[in-house]
């Protein structure tokens, strides 16, 4: 079980998170991303309440301290099964419980949970409450503006009206509706229209209600342009193959400059924690994969990928792989370096 760290921020805040990300936002995701920023929230990839109930939970819901602030995504919709799962996770000392409704994927339509209770308001806020009864930590949920033919502004009022009655601590709105049937999981990210005036009404109409943007932020310009009608921006994918974008957060949202100088300052500060991994077992593919885009758009950055993604998952991958995989970058940087001296 893990314990907050003293290097927590004093106050949890969702001005900036790192959306929830299946196969993605896994433990060691998590720490690379905390290298990067200190301040934004971090989310678990969504765990369901079969597998915590049924399952092996301390593979499900162990992490780093330095994760922290760290928030753990349940799918379920059950409330009694998701309070026996937010005590769970509160006891892991995760900093806050998110209810996933949004995910449209087959998995969690066969469950009915996901984006399929966008068209359950009064059962998300029947679970909300059974989770606030639950646990002294927040409860928030992350949902789409629509689903499949409930598309109009009236209904997706209605859902946030029913989570406000119920206590809900913040609502992260991803400004696209889903498809049910008819779209993959990757097309619901890309083909329904973003609309982020809906999101902004939102916030109009339940002023008191912390709303936070998911869908089609880009970058940490974007990011401010909504935080000036929102309470706070989730990043998801952009962060995940640009990872060094994050490096930006702190300072610009946060008013905290300590913040790293260079990538190769960050893959020097993972080597150690790559080391404690291989020596408990974890392979370096599981861990390097989520390296792969922090030389993105950079001289070199194809080499570094090629070289990690070559020989990561060779029997015996050490650390050594990653050096030998930042010879790719290093090179074209001493060039650069070297031409603008004699210039």
């Amino acid at each position: 079980m893990s314990t907050a760290p003293s290097s927590t921020p004093a106050k949890l805040s969702r001005r900036i998170s790192i959306a929830p990300m299946m196969d993605l936002t896994d433990r060691h995701c998590r720490y690379f991303h905390r290298l990067l920023t200190r301040h934004s929230l971090l989310y678990t990839e969504m765990v369901t309440t079969g597998a915590l109930l049924n399952g092996d939970i301390d593979r499900h819901l162990s992490y780093n301290d330095e994760e922290h602030p760290i928030a753990l995504q349940l799918g379920g919709s059950e409330p009694s099964d998701l309070a026996k799962c937010a005590q769970i996770g509160a006891e892991y000392k995760y900093d806050e419980i998110n209810l996933n409704c949004g995910c449209p994927s087959d998995r969690v339509q066969r469950g009915a949970f996901g984006a399929c209770l966008m068209k359950e308001p009064k059962l998300v806020a029947e679970s909300v409450a059974a989770m606030k009864a639950a646990v002294d930590i927040p409860v928030t949920v992350k949902c789409r503006i629509g689903v499949d033919e409930q598309d109009d502004y009236q209904s997706l009022a209605y859902f946030v009206e029913q989570l406000v009655d119920a206590k809900v601590d913040a609502l992260v709105v991803h400004a696209r509706k889903a498809w049910l049937q008819g779209l993959s999981p990757k097309q619901n990210r890309e083909i329904p229209p973003l609309d982020h005036e809906r999101v902004y009404q939102l916030k109009r109409d339940f002023p008191n209600l912390e709303i936070i943007l998911n869908g089609g932020v880009e970058n940490l310009a974007q990011s401010e342009v909504h935080l000036a009608q929102l309470d706070g921006v989730m990043i998801g994918r952009s962060a995940y193959y640009n990872p060094w974008i994050l490096a930006d957060v702190d300072l610009r949202f946060y008013n905290d400059a300590r913040i790293p100088t260079s990538e190769f300052e960050v893959l020097e500060k993972m080597l150690p924690y790559i080391e404690k991994q291989l020596s408990g077992g974890i392979k370096l593919a599981a861990i390097s994969r989520h390296l792969l885009g922090l030389f993105s758009g950079q001289p070199g950055a194809r080499g570094f990928r090629r070289s990690i993604s070559e020989n990561a998952h060779l029997a015996g991958a050490g650390t050594e792989v990653i050096e030998n995989a930042l010879s790719h970058i290093r090179e074209p940087h001493q060039k650069l370096n070297i031409e603008s001296a004699v210039a």
